[in-house]
């Protein structure tokens, strides 16, 4: 009987939703491999990396963990256990315990983000964030036509101060144990390029990718390149 391919579980990041994998799904589909882009709540760090991991309890075969942007963060501290053969990071954080996503983005020079962002509270406590409409295109998705970027600012999912400025909690990150693959945009305006390098060097990554003029929003506007980072790690894992 043929080896079935592992399981490819996407996790999407802050001001994105999981329609944003959209282009990723059909090509990794298209190649047989089973997928399932995941809806992250982005309330906090701990409860989104436990919500992944009911959702990978679910899931019967080996599995390559994606993440983009805070995402990365997500997919740190949820993959545990033997069931995570691969991580992917797309334009994604590859945070050390005790880093956060604000910590990490203001490493470098470089990241816009801030100044783009409208804050307002919610009734659970604290603030969330969202980019704002004028700024979205230029500043998340510079590559992707301009009428896409208004349809994915309109159906960003705002994320809470909370999950963006809490530190990794896990002391056993998990790019230190599961081979793991990166690619990223030398354009992003929310991570800077250097960040993304130094990640990717320090997690000793199977793989880089770095894709000229490409923004933060890589999965859109650059599936084909994500996707050949994807099936990287799954053809290796599976091997």
């Amino acid at each position: 009987m043929a080896q079935q391919n592992p399981t490819v579980v996407l996790v999407h990041g802050a001001f994105a939703e999981s329609a944003s994998w959209n282009g990723v799904v059909e090509r990794l589909q298209a190649n047989a491999v089973p997928v399932i882009a995941v809806a992250n709540p982005l309330r906090s760090l701990p409860g989104d990396a436990a919500y992944v991991r009911d959702v990978l309890a679910g899931i019967d075969t080996p599995v390559v963990l994606v993440g983009h942007s805070y995402g990365g963060m997500v997919i740190t501290e949820a993959a545990g256990g033997d069931k995570v053969a691969g991580l992917v990071y797309v334009c994604a954080f590859a945070p050390e315990q005790g880093e956060s996503a604000f910590a990490l983005s203001t490493k470098f020079p470089g990241s816009t983000l801030g100044d783009t962002l409208a804050a307002y509270p919610v009734t659970t406590g604290g603030i969330e964030f969202a980019i704002r409409a004028d700024a979205f295109h230029h500043q998340f998705a510079a590559d992707v036509p301009a009428g896409r970027a208004a349809v994915m600012s309109a159906t960003q999912r705002p994320v809470t101060e909370i999950a963006l400025a809490a530190g990794l909690p896990t002391d056993a990150p998990a790019w230190r144990s599961i081979p793991s693959w990166f690619v990223f945009g030398d354009e992003d305006l929310n991570i800077p390029v250097a960040l993304h390098r130094f990640m990717a060097d320090r997690a000793g990554a199977k793989g880089i990718r770095e894709v000229p003029g490409a923004s933060h929003a890589l999965s859109v506007s650059q599936p084909d390149v994500v996707t050949a980072s994807i099936l990287d790690a799954v053809y290796a894992v599976g091997a």
